[in-house]
């Protein structure tokens, strides 16, 4: 082979690569707590996420059976340290050097390691003494992968509870508790100074569990709502992710870390719980996962960060048996242990990924059948889809999303794409509800959107942006 021919080839095959990374959803990760006796092999797992589109998986520990299991799949994997290892690393370089190369030098880099959280939700436990070396164990994490040359490969950060937050209503008002202020200022300059995410635990479950009240429900869920308005931003939020998500924007940059990026690190809702946790139900937890992982499709972002989705880790992969407490601990689990198949279907398996996108029966965003709606009157040329004017915002939210998991190509909507500008949601929903129509053979019913779009003889290109259409 001529050395032309071996450029040529290995720039085609990198672009190759590259097309495929872009494809996948490398912002949805899974989270696999392992406080369980009935766990899968490691190999059973790797191949198990392998069959799916998740591109990260968390792990709360450093196992070395599944770090090996991940090598060469490409899956990107979150280690941790265990809180009680805090205060060695803290005052022993050497113990950080030797946990370092034990637990990722080893393995990497067929073992695609990402990022290190030292402990998990340390400032709120209340102890003092573990609080106040949390830095210093995350600062000799940072330098025992410095001096493996993996400083820029591998990430180190920490995890946190969304009760850090003394205010986050209304989200523009986001702010932390001022009685931990020293402390996580530390710990957010080095996030900002590594480039490291700060990571945060957002569970909309809990505050419906704290106002169950129905429209509480439905804003949790993504399902359409009238919304909650910050009266300081005009801005309506939609749903309680948003919401919890932007809180913590708002905190970061009132202490003047607009830089430092966000990771959800938990967030899930269980299937199943007593007879005292309302909520807890199948229906509920497959509208949950399948709606956040179709808003997260649709790139949209939240209105504080809008044109890209916050990487988001699921809880959980299994369900944790030997967890104490109520029964929900133990059902978050979005595959079962026992036969590796789904609790319930939230399009995350490859041959599924495009399928429907989960949503409670009632209020589903699936195009109506001709026989339940009349779609308007078909024009005889070229046809397009589009929202009818009197469209709210959480409508054309639902459709875009709707749409933008049902297996079209969402990323001329995406930043740098041909129609990302203006990067509004009546045109990012317009071009989406177009394409689906159009790849769905031009089937009128497709253009309904629980009435909220109508076909359109006028061509809604503009610029560089070209809606595709068809003749009728």
């Amino acid at each position: 082979m001529s050395a032309l021919h071996f450029t040529v080839t290995f720039l085609l095959l990198t672009l190759l690569l590259e097309v495929n990374k872009a494809k996948s959803q490398s912002f949805i990760g899974l989270n696999y707590g392992q406080h369980a006796d009935n766990l899968p092999s490691p190999a059973a797992t790797a191949k198990l996420l392998q069959s799916t589109s998740i591109q990260k998986v968390r792990l709360y520990g450093s196992d070395a059976s599944m770090i090996k299991a991940l090598a060469n799949t490409g899956i990107g994997i979150v280690i941790g340290t265990a809180n009680g290892d805090i205060p060695a690393l803290a005052s022993d370089p050497n113990f950080a050097k030797n946990w370092v190369d034990t637990n990722v030098v080893a393995y990497y880099p067929a073992s695609k390691i990402i990022l290190i959280n030292v402990g998990n939700e340390v400032i709120m436990s209340g102890d003092n003494n573990l609080i106040s070396q949390l830095l210093p164990a995350m600062q000799n994490v940072k330098n025992a992968l410095d001096a493996a040359s993996l400083g820029d490969k591998v990430k180190v950060s920490t995890v946190h509870s969304m009760t850090l937050l003394k205010q986050s209503e209304p989200p523009s008002s986001g702010s932390f508790d001022p009685a931990y202020g020293d402390m996580l200022k530390g710990v957010l300059a080095f996030n900002n100074a590594t480039a490291s995410p700060f990571a945060i635990n957002p569970y909309p479950f809990f505050a419906y569990r704290s106002d169950p009240r129905p429209e509480t429900l439905a804003f949790c869920l993504f399902q359409p709502n009238s919304g909650r308005l910050d009266g300081n931003t005009k801005i309506n939020y939609m749903n309680m992710f948003d919401a919890q998500v932007d809180a913590v924007r708002a905190a970061l940059d009132a202490m003047g870390f607009k830089n430092v990026e966000i990771v959800v690190a938990e967030t899930g809702w269980p299937y199943k719980g007593d007879s005292d946790e309302v909520g807890a139900s199948i229906e509920n937890a497959k509208a949950y996962n399948g709606n956040l992982i179709a808003h997260l499709r649709s790139m949209v972002g939240t209105p504080l960060m809008p044109g890209k989705s916050v990487d988001t880790y699921l809880f959980a992969l299994y369900d944790e048996n030997l967890k104490s407490g109520p029964t929900s601990e133990r059902s978050f689990g979005l595959y079962q242990s026992a036969d590796l198949t789904m609790t319930y279907d939230v399009g995350l398996s490859k041959s599924s990924s495009q399928a429907q996108t989960p949503a409670s029966p009632a209020t589903e965003k699936t195009p109506a059948t001709p026989s339940a709606v009349a779609p308007s009157p078909e024009p005889k040329k070229a046809s397009w889809c589009v929202p009818k004017k009197d469209v709210t915002d959480s409508e054309l939210q639902a459709s875009l999303d709707y749409a933008c998991a049902h297996g079209i190509d969402c990323s001329p909507i995406q930043p740098g794409g041909s129609c990302f500008e203006p990067n509004t949601l009546s045109a990012h929903a317009a071009y989406a509800m177009n394409l689906y129509y159009q790849s769905s053979g031009r089937d009128p019913s497709s253009c309904d959107f629980s009435q909220a779009a109508m076909l359109s003889s006028s061509n809604p290109s503009y610029n560089g942006c070209t809606f595709p259409g068809g003749s009728t």
